[in-house]
């Protein structure tokens, strides 16, 4: 069966983006004030170069100019993802979503300035389930920490 989605490898891309430039709207606006050009410029060259991927069976996190930093998450280990909308983000339809995860190097990830947040979470809902299923996986708190349940 024939796929318009595009692929990287095996995987499916859900989701690819990076940090909106708005994020940079106060260096951009201090260039006029104070701050040098070639600093903003760095600013804008980080952020192009920050790139966030997520497919349907990890998210991929590569920063970095010059050196590049690499990190996944996969998606059978997320536990948990929040979506916030700060009042300056959400005034140009950008978002942050925070990931919480079982993953020993990444067990937060916080991913700000999305373009449209909330297509990002519904992606990755839906994915997370998705691989979950496949492999069988479910995610088991084995504490009690509410007043009928004390911790003993």
């Amino acid at each position: 069966m024939a796929t318009n989605e595009p692929t990287k490898g095996d995987e499916v891309i859900l989701w690819e983006g990076s940090p909106s430039q708005w994020k940079n709207f106060g260096w951009w606006l201090a260039c006029l004030l104070v701050v040098p050009i070639p600093f903003a410029f760095w600013q804008w060259l980080a952020t192009k170069s920050h790139r966030i991927t997520l497919t349907k069976q990890r998210l991929r996190i590569r920063t970095g100019v010059f050196s590049k930093e690499n990190e996944d998450v996969e998606l059978y280990r997320v536990k948990d993802w929040s979506l916030q909308e700060p009042f300056n983000q959400r005034m140009v339809g950008k978002g942050r979503v925070s990931i919480f995860s079982s993953d020993k190097s990444s067990p937060e990830v916080h991913l700000s300035w999305l373009n449209k947040p909330s297509e990002f979470v519904e992606a990755l809902r839906g994915a997370v389930e998705a691989v979950r299923d496949t492999k069988r996986v479910r995610e088991v708190d084995m504490g009690f920490e509410d007043e009928h349940h004390g911790a003993h």
